[in-house]
């Protein structure tokens, strides 16, 4: 039974894979069919820690957009948590990131936030250079992911849990 359940919400634009992302982490699954989120679907995972309570992560994948609207936002309320998604082969995908997380701020100016650039397995198509990551890793938990292979999702929510139990 778990001590703690934290709500986490999925922030990106349209098509990073904030879904395959959630399917990846909670069912460990992936499919290349695109359905678009409409509204918000909710889903959760149970994460045990070394030495701590199990906690569960209510994860919050709310429709894609480039800037937050009056649904998205009231959404956000009671979150402990983002994890902002970007797709690592549309760079414009990492200012709407930034720019939803600058959004947000207002409704949960203290919300841990990491950033998953996601689609790590099209790294030949990559458009967001490494050097733009190491300046973004200087204020925020920044994980190279692959919604396809599962690489670097269950460390990204695993830092996620990390931040949350301390």
């Amino acid at each position: 039974m778990s001590a703690h359940a934290y709500k986490v919400c999925m922030l990106g634009d349209f098509g990073v894979g904030k879904s395959s992302l959630v399917a990846r982490y909670v069912r460990g699954t992936f499919s290349d069919r695109y359905l678009t989120t409409v509204g918000v679907t909710v889903d959760s995972k149970e994460i045990a820690l070394p030495g701590r309570d199990t906690l569960t992560l209510v994860l919050w994948d709310i429709a894609g957009g480039s800037m937050l609207d009056a649904p998205s936002t009231s959404y956000l309320r009671g979150a402990s948590a983002l994890v902002l998604v970007a797709d690592g082969t549309r760079e414009t995908s990492l200012s709407s990131a930034l720019t939803l997380l600058m959004q947000s701020r207002d409704t949960l100016p203290d919300a841990i936030a990491v950033l998953a650039v996601n689609k790590l397995d099209l790294g030949e198509r990559w458009e967001v250079a490494a050097t733009t990551l190491a300046e973004l890793r200087r204020s925020l938990p920044v994980f190279e992911t692959s919604a396809l292979s599962g690489g670097g999702v269950d460390d990204a929510f695993a830092e996620v849990a990390r931040r949350l139990a301390s």
